[in-house]
């Protein structure tokens, strides 16, 4: 399983939101990219990087920055936040990283996605955001009547084999994750799931790990010292 450190960049800060709420945002970091070479010098092989200010404006709005972190870390970064075109896919992979995340684009379209998989292949993601079992949307400012279980299995029937899925509810409130979720998740044959949202132990990790997750991304809890990065990464590496 692998593990993925969280940098989710506002106003060219990095961040951490309570449950999603921007107006509950607290700030770790004034350089996102010194925090991308500290997670890396301390055990991370890859990270997951979210512009949260391009998923609500739907807008690359911190693509220069997050270009800095791929070039600079020369880690697997997966990237998302206001990707909603094949051009700007194109340029985030251009630019180096290693996979890009459709969110809400990838609800709104169908035929986009079929076409960003078709073109990139597994360099594509989608993000599933989830409040109470239905899709979020808009930077999860909009919960729709979607069901995210059914969704997950509708991108895989368009092509999509990686998701990464995030219980909004769980999420930087250090609570601990939905790992019923996950359970169910992970039936879906041919469909990779990435857990994101409240993971907070090192016992989830090996849940995680032995339901067969593919990975997880870890946000307020390294932050806040709950799971050291590189024993989170040590403690998965024989499930990859």
């Amino acid at each position: 399983m692998r593990i993925y450190p969280a940098i989710d960049i506002r106003g060219g800060n990095a961040v951490r939101l309570f449950q999603g709420d921007y107006s509950k945002e607290k700030i770790y970091s004034i350089n996102p990219v010194d925090v991308a070479l500290k997670f890396k010098k301390a055990g991370a092989e890859r990270l997951h990087v979210v512009d949260l200010d391009g998923a609500l404006e739907g807008e690359l709005v911190n693509k220069d920055l997050i270009k800095k972190i791929v070039s600079s870390s020369g880690l697997f970064v997966q990237v998302g936040g206001g990707v909603r075109s094949i051009n700007r896919i194109s340029e985030y992979l251009s630019a180096g990283a290693s996979r890009v995340i459709l969110g809400s684009a990838a609800v709104e379209d169908a035929d986009f996605v079929r076409e960003a998989v078709r073109f990139f292949g597994d360099k594509v993601a989608v993000g599933v955001d989830a409040l109470g079992g239905k899709v979020a949307i808009g930077g999860w400012k909009k919960i729709t009547d979607i069901d995210a279980y059914d969704f997950c299995v509708r991108l895989r029937d368009g092509g999509v084999r990686t998701v990464i899925c995030t219980d909004i509810s769980k999420d930087g409130a250090l609570s601990g994750t939905n790992l019923q979720a996950y359970e169910r998740l992970v039936q879906i044959k041919g469909l990779r799931i990435i857990a994101s949202g409240g993971i907070t132990y090192y016992e989830e990790l090996e849940k995680l790990k032995e339901m067969g997750v593919r990975g997880a991304v870890l946000g307020k809890a390294i932050y806040d010292g709950a799971i050291d990065i590189g024993k989170a990464v040590e403690m998965c590496k024989d499930a990859r």
